[in-house]
């Protein structure tokens, strides 16, 4: 858009090529021919910008007075616009690098939280044989409240199988009969 003819005064909007979701990086050039253009460098300056941080802001206006400062007698706004468009799309390809990065790096988080929540207390002989004569315990108190019931409950008459347990010498006592 050209804002004045003398001097020769025109703002060029810069655009980058889409990234993800459609984000774009965009600034607005104001450029002013100098009398003595193009020995001399026009004057510059960014009159907008759109997803640039402050930082992007001075890298930009670090490669226009370089690219300037390369480019004199010759005509250069389209190469100043060029290298800017350039940085755009580097800018841009930062900005999904670190996107990227970050998801990577919560993946990461959350997987080490995962792991922290199924780490348990590592086993040694002495932490298991603790919790074995805790588990026995608790066993043989549920048989003592189970036998307790049973009684309670008129069921005095032990089974088969429960009489051979109690009592070895029943396993014997068949063959002594015979023998008699």
């Amino acid at each position: 858009t050209v804002l004045l003819e003398k001097p020769t005064t025109f703002t060029i909007t810069v655009t980058s090529e889409a990234g993800e979701n459609d984000e774009t990086v965009q600034t607005t050039l104001k450029f002013t021919y100098r009398e003595k253009y193009p020995d001399e460098t026009p004057l510059y300056e960014i009159v907008s910008q759109e997803n640039l941080d402050d930082n992007d802001v001075m890298d930009i206006i670090k490669l226009l007075e370089q690219q300037a400062e390369e480019n004199l007698g010759m005509v250069m706004i389209f190469t100043l616009v060029s290298a800017v468009q350039e940085k755009l799309n580097e800018i841009v390809d930062q900005i999904k690098t670190r996107r990227e990065e970050e998801k990577k790096q919560k993946e990461r988080e959350a997987e080490e939280e995962e792991k922290q929540r199924f780490h348990g207390t590592p086993v040694t002989i002495e932490n298991f044989l603790n919790w074995k004569a805790k588990f026995d315990a608790e066993l043989l108190e549920i048989k003592r409240k189970k036998m307790k019931e049973e009684e309670q409950a008129g069921k005095n008459k032990l089974s088969g199988k429960q009489l051979f347990e109690m009592d070895h010498n029943l396993d014997t006592s068949d063959i002594q009969f015979l023998e008699e």
